[in-house]
């Protein structure tokens, strides 16, 4: 496995700069890039506003160009969070050792007190829920090319991480945000804070709760079960984001309390699932793109066990074959209130956190 797109005699030749610490709680820096603060601020013009181009949980990220002309992503994390440390940490550990077309590239880090920074390839087209959702001036239009492409990318950026590197790496936030666009809408999935190592001879880990509201897999939601399948799930509702071009978290689906997922199974079951499609994509191969969306359910059944491994979903997404849809069976369901006797969760989310109104689920078995 290559250490990103840097050798080990670039890094020795690399000066580092002063007060850079050669580890962080343990863990070694010295197989990653270092920058200076003093670099990534005449990178990004002091961190200008007009520099900036997004803003994730723990941090704010700005576009910069290098002393030598490369263009990069510069997230910056909030000083007094000790969660964004921690997720700078496991970025660091999760992907600094392993490069895909795929995966967003991590570039290298600035750890300089109290700075704690990490530096991205720059990715052009930003994030595919600004593509999906943002400003209609922005002038991305996604035909259908476009988003089978994306959904292909995603499933083998996942497939990647999932059955090729060792450890095996589970991303566990896997959502239209956390999937970026270069030039040619090729998506790249980034953000790997939340990411967990899984090595080959366990079938699951029990871990706190992390990830978003609406892409969660209801055995992981609920009980903390995590395994490779709660990637396959989150990547099923992304499948019917793409297509219909609306959030997951929406929730007036069909008119009734229904989220997308639910909305989209419903239609399944009563023949009409082309209602489900983005108007704005106006000319697309029909039979292709029920065909995503079948996968999309396999992606999602409520048992853990029933859902394919990614590298199968590749497959099924890249080749015209046949679903065997006697197999299929409905998806599990998870839904957040503010009423619930679940009283000790600590879940917490990079979009909001639930430990701050008690969180219910619902519905978990299939509808």
């Amino acid at each position: 496995m290559s250490c990103g797109c840097f050798g080990a005699s670039t890094l020795k030749k690399k000066k580092t700069p002063p007060n850079t610490p050669n580890e962080i709680d343990g863990y070694p820096l010295d197989n990653i890039m270092h920058f200076s603060e003093k670099d990534l601020r005449l990178a990004t013009d002091n961190y200008h506003p007009s520099k900036k181009i997004g803003r994730g949980g723990f941090g704010t990220v700005y576009q910069g160009t290098l002393k030598n002309g490369r263009q990069v992503a510069v997230k910056s994390l909030s000083a007094s969070s000790k969660q964004g440390v921690r997720e700078f940490l496991t970025e660091i550990k999760t992907i600094s050792h392993v490069k895909h077309p795929n995966l967003v590239e991590l570039v290298g880090c600035c750890v300089q007190e109290p700075n704690r920074t990490l530096v991205y390839e720059y990715v052009e087209n930003n994030s595919l829920d600004r593509a999906l959702l943002g400003n209609t001036s922005t002038n991305i239009k996604l035909d259908w090319g476009k988003r089978s492409n994306i959904c292909k990318g995603t499933a083998k950026g996942l497939a990647f991480l999932h059955e090729e590197v060792v450890p095996r790496i589970v991303h566990r936030d896997i959502k239209a945000s956390n999937i970026l666009l270069d030039r040619d809408f090729n998506p790249k999935i980034g953000d790997f804070g939340l990411a967990k190592l899984f090595p080959d001879d366990i079938t699951h880990i029990s871990t706190r709760i992390a990830g978003t509201t609406g892409y969660l897999a209801p055995e992981y939601a609920m009980g903390g079960q995590l395994t490779l399948k709660a990637d396959v799930y989150s990547f099923g509702v992304l499948i019917l984001e793409i297509i219909s071009g609306q959030s997951s978290a929406k929730t007036n689906w069909g008119g009734s309390n229904k989220f997308l997922l639910e909305w989209a199974w419903q239609l399944h079951e009563e023949g009409k699932l082309l209602e489900l499609v983005d108007p704005d994509m106006v000319e697309y191969p029909k039979d292709e793109v029920i065909r995503y969306m079948k996968v999309a359910f396999f992606c999602t059944q409520a048992a853990a066990s029933r859902r394919p491994m990614m590298s199968q979903v590749v497959d099924m997404l890249s080749k015209n074959i046949r679903l065997n849809e006697k197999q299929l069976t409905a998806p599990g369901f998870f839904q957040a209130s503010g009423e619930s006797s679940l009283k000790k969760s600590s879940f917490e989310s990079t979009s909001h956190q639930f430990s701050s109104v008690p969180a219910s689920f619902t519905q978990v078995s299939p509808r």
